[in-house]
């Protein structure tokens, strides 16, 4: 009986000690978590790459309605920031991977800048619960703002916070 106790309880600690481990999700404040993905040509991006840029990391997929919904607001806000120190990063989910998302570009006659996550690894480090979901990154790499849910990016109030953001 002592012996099933020891092991009860070398249990129940191991069991505690693996969930206490979990990294909490990244909250507006905090350092935005690293990464480095591949884009649709093959390259690389990491957000290290991209310091000294406001960053729009938007997660999204090809079969997710309100995620197709807020593509065009996107594409007009990455065309009004072009030549600023901002960066627009679609990252898709997609398990179809870049062909999944080649063929929607094409069929829709939209494109953003994309990186590939297909095993959401880096969905996961986000703590992401669906799609879309978007971090504005500062240019120190801290996250400024998380959106659930899909928006209007090209509205008057969103480039204007933006580029204050740019300012900082």
């Amino acid at each position: 009986m002592k012996k099933w106790t020891c092991l009860l309880v070398a249990l129940t600690l191991a069991v505690l000690a693996a969930c206490s481990k979990k990294e909490a999700p990244p909250a507006e404040g905090k350092p935005a978590p690293g990464f480095a993905l591949k884009d649709l040509a093959g390259g690389e991006t990491s957000l290290e790459g991209l310091r000294g840029k406001v960053v729009l990391l938007n997660f999204w997929a090809t079969w997710c309605p309100p995620c197709r919904e807020e593509i065009p607001s996107m594409m007009k806000l990455n065309q009004a920031m072009a030549g600023k120190p901002f960066q627009m990063v679609a990252v898709s989910i997609d398990e179809g991977g870049k062909e999944a998302v080649q063929r929607y570009f094409q069929s829709s006659g939209t494109s953003l800048p994309t990186l590939l996550d297909t095993e959401q690894k880096v969905g996961r480090r986000y703590g992401i619960t669906g799609v879309p979901e978007t971090f504005v990154i500062d240019r120190k790499g801290v996250i400024m703002k998380k959106v659930i849910g899909p928006m209007d990016w090209s509205q008057p109030e969103v480039v204007k916070y933006l580029e204050e953001l740019m300012k900082q």
